[in-house]
């Protein structure tokens, strides 16, 4: 049992050592996991995100994530200003660690309000709130001891004194955000945000024991130039708190349009993003008709290359706005 309770503590005070939220290199491209005040911030009607990582394959399946999100805007006919817009969203993840015995699921639901600073509509300052549910449970079966190997591999049974099953945590989270973004002509446009999750710090409880989670605190910002020859280059980073875990991300993209006349006509994207002391992450992407897919693959090049052989972790992701005409009036930070 007390290796149990070891085990637990190491998962759960992690979130606190270790940043253990679930986290994306694309993290551009997973708003409402990034910052509530982009709920609804887009040229668009509504917007379609989803995201998958499989983080450090070859430990065992060490952490495998899924989400998606959508997002569309409120009442823009009843505004005291159009130029002003109302964002709705909802989004759910699925965590998945140690080869699936530890799952998370999270279900949220966002809202946020975008102000026109200016009568040219080109700065803009957005506040949003966001509400969440998440369930995680154990799979004590799944869990592999010492006293389990023979020289056939993990088998028998398990001298630790506690009944096979699930175990489960429940709890309610809230999150919270602002985000600025600006421009002085359509040749450039930048931004600034912070958000912060876990503001009420919900408590996890597993056989008696409680863990508290760890608000997590990220500034993050970017903006894109246009460069000419049919290219615009895009460059974004992130610092993000939680507890006594920093982890800090920059990188860029070069965007090459097939013609920069259509804003709907076919485009690819090609660049890297780095995490600190952690990964180099090449990335590239492919954008036509409102919808971008992009990959990306983290290079590990911290401490943990014996064990990784280097390989960080695939990402996918997929963003679609459905957009009848092209739109004017909102500034849409993009990386």
């Amino acid at each position: 049992m007390r290796r149990v309770l070891f085990i637990l503590s190491i998962l759960f005070c992690g979130t606190a050592a270790i940043a253990q939220d679930p986290n994306f290199s694309q993290f551009f491209a997973s708003p409402l996991t990034l910052n509530p005040a982009f709920t609804g911030k887009f040229d668009g009607k509504y917007r379609f995100a989803a995201n998958y990582r499989n983080q450090w394959p070859t430990i065992n399946q060490a952490f495998t994530t899924v989400t998606a999100s959508v997002d569309w805007k409120l009442m823009q006919d009843y505004l005291s200003r159009k130029e002003n817009s109302w964002g709705l969203g909802i989004a759910g993840m699925n965590d998945q660690s140690a080869a699936g015995a530890v799952r998370f699921s999270y279900g949220s639901l966002a809202t946020a309000y975008h102000i026109q600073m200016d009568e040219d509509g080109r700065h803009q300052l957005s506040a949003g709130f966001q509400a969440g549910y998440a369930n995680m449970m154990i799979n004590t079966s799944l869990l592999r001891f010492e006293d389990q190997l023979t020289s056939l591999g993990f088998t028998g049974n398990t001298g630790e004194l506690f009944n096979t099953g699930n175990l489960q945590g429940r709890y309610w989270d809230v999150n919270a955000g602002l985000l600025y973004s600006g421009s002085s002509n359509d040749k450039h446009q930048y931004y600034l945000g912070f958000s912060l999750y876990h503001v009420n710090r919900p408590q996890q409880s597993f056989l008696g024991n409680d863990f508290r989670l760890q608000p997590r605190f990220t500034l993050h910002g970017g903006g894109y130039v246009d460069i000419g020859w049919n290219s615009t280059l895009y460059v974004s980073a992130l610092q993000t708190y939680q507890a006594n875990a920093v982890q800090t991300m920059l990188g860029g993209a070069f965007q090459l349009k097939s013609n920069p006349e259509d804003e709907r006509a076919a485009s690819f994207y090609a660049g890297a993003w780095m995490r600190i002391k952690d990964a180099v992450i090449p990335y590239a992407a492919i954008e036509i008709n409102n919808l971008r897919i992009g990959i990306s693959y983290d290079v590990n090049t911290s401490s943990l290359r014996p064990a990784s052989l280097t390989r960080g972790g695939l990402e996918i992701s997929l963003i679609y706005i459905f957009r009848p005409e092209p739109e004017r009036g909102i500034i849409c930070p993009k990386f």
